[in-house]
């Protein structure tokens, strides 16, 4: 394969999770406004956004049989495609001002979301290997900065007042345009999906899966990692705001501290990779995460809870990439088990956050931050099943 292939495959992998990260963050910066014009309590609005989590969790593990039965090119169009359909219900509903249907859009944007997760990770893992270097760290850290980027167009057009309506339509449009023409610069699907059969019997691969002990410790790793980062997601901006009575904007800026620290981490991570080892750098990355998140709860000031950000930041940064890389050691089943972690990583980044809510009604949501411990300290234990598998039969640039 030649280096321009691969260099080709490289840019539009890490443009796709840059767009996913794009698309999911500009939405959710215009949350406020959605809650304002279906007129809904914080509450109300919460029960809404599951309708995203249920489309999600349930695209998820169905995604590694797509991948192998269709390729990664074809899942995250179908993803792309799909969540656009789901952006146009939510845009006329919107307008309409009607719940229900924005409920199907949001669920239909979920599964699209899902189903290109995963496809995005499988084809991030194919590249990885034959670049020979660790660089999923990097496809994550595109997303990242697509978040970043749309957080900051969502929150500038809602400064212009631009409808909501308006706003998702444009969105929809780039992301089509994007998915017609990006996924054709991947690697040959012969070389993503290498030995994953396209025959129904790629389902029972998947469920399969779901029984091999590895596979799901190491899902177990990327629990821990994605509930660290999805907690600070949520609740690190509430919790200095509340926990320290800082203003809301020392709020917005202990967020982005610990967001930037996790993107520079992510950026640069896969140096530390490749010279260390996987294995090593998920016990230091999950080990800065745990000493990040409480120093941050326990600081008697601003600047150690902030010092605890970067911490926290840069200890969320690998865990989940790094998760991805291993449930894809092995090309023939890297489909299936890239879902299955990609589930598990999923339903403690959105389902866990809501829980330390709960918590925080009884011992404040700094406080309530602690309970993550358990989750860190669980994933420290299971990182030795992280360690790459052998790989006999692929040349020295697969290994």
């Amino acid at each position: 394969m030649t280096q321009q292939i691969i260099r080709r495959a490289t840019f539009a992998t890490f443009t796709v999770f840059a767009i996913n990260g794009f698309v999911f963050a500009s939405w959710a910066a215009r949350i406020p406004a959605v809650t304002r014009i279906l007129e809904l309590t914080a509450g109300e609005m919460g029960l809404l956004l599951l309708t995203i989590a249920a489309g999600s969790v349930i695209a998820l593990p169905l995604a590694g049989t797509v991948v192998g039965r269709i390729g990664t090119a074809s899942t995250i169009r179908v993803g792309g495609f799909t969540s656009s359909f789901g952006g146009l219900i939510i845009a006329a509903a919107l307008s309409q001002h009607h719940v229900p249907f924005t409920a199907v859009g949001l669920f239909f944007f979920g599964v699209g979301i899902g189903l290109w997760d995963v496809a995005q990770n499988i084809e991030g893992a194919a590249v990885e290997r034959q670049l020979g270097k660790t660089i999923m760290p990097q496809f994550h850290g595109g997303f990242s900065g697509g978040a970043l980027v749309g957080a900051l167009v969502g929150a500038g057009l809602s400064a212009l007042h631009v409808s909501m309506s308006v706003h998702l339509l444009a969105i929809v449009i780039a992301v089509v345009v994007a998915m017609i023409f990006v996924p054709s610069m991947f690697l040959p699907e012969e070389t993503v999906v290498h030995g994953v059969t396209r025959t129904p019997a790629g389902a029972s691969k998947t469920l399969s899966a779901w029984r091999e002990s590895r596979t799901l410790l190491v899902g177990l790793v990327v629990l821990g990692a994605a509930l660290t980062e999805g907690a600070a997601n949520d609740w690190i901006a509430k919790a200095t705001v509340d926990g320290m009575g800082a203003t809301e904007a020392g709020g917005a800026i202990m967020f982005a501290v610990f967001v930037a620290s996790m993107t520079l981490f992510r950026f640069f991570g896969g140096r530390f990779v490749d010279r260390y080892g996987r294995v090593r750098v998920l016990f230091g990355s999950l080990g800065a995460a745990l000493l990040g998140l409480v120093l941050f709860v326990v600081a008697p000031n601003m600047l150690l809870a902030g010092l605890g950000a970067v911490f926290w930041g840069a200890g969320a940064a690998l865990g989940f990439p790094l998760g991805m890389s291993a449930a894809a050691d092995d090309p023939a089943r890297a489909a299936a088990r890239v879902s299955v972690v990609s589930t598990v990583g999923y339903v403690a980044f959105l389902g866990g956050p809501p829980l330390l809510g709960f918590l925080g009604d009884h011992v404040t949501i700094r406080w309530a931050l602690l309970a993550i411990v358990v989750a860190i300290v669980a994933s420290i234990l299971t990182v030795p099943a992280a360690k790459p598998l052998p790989h006999p039969g692929l040349d020295r640039a697969t290994r």
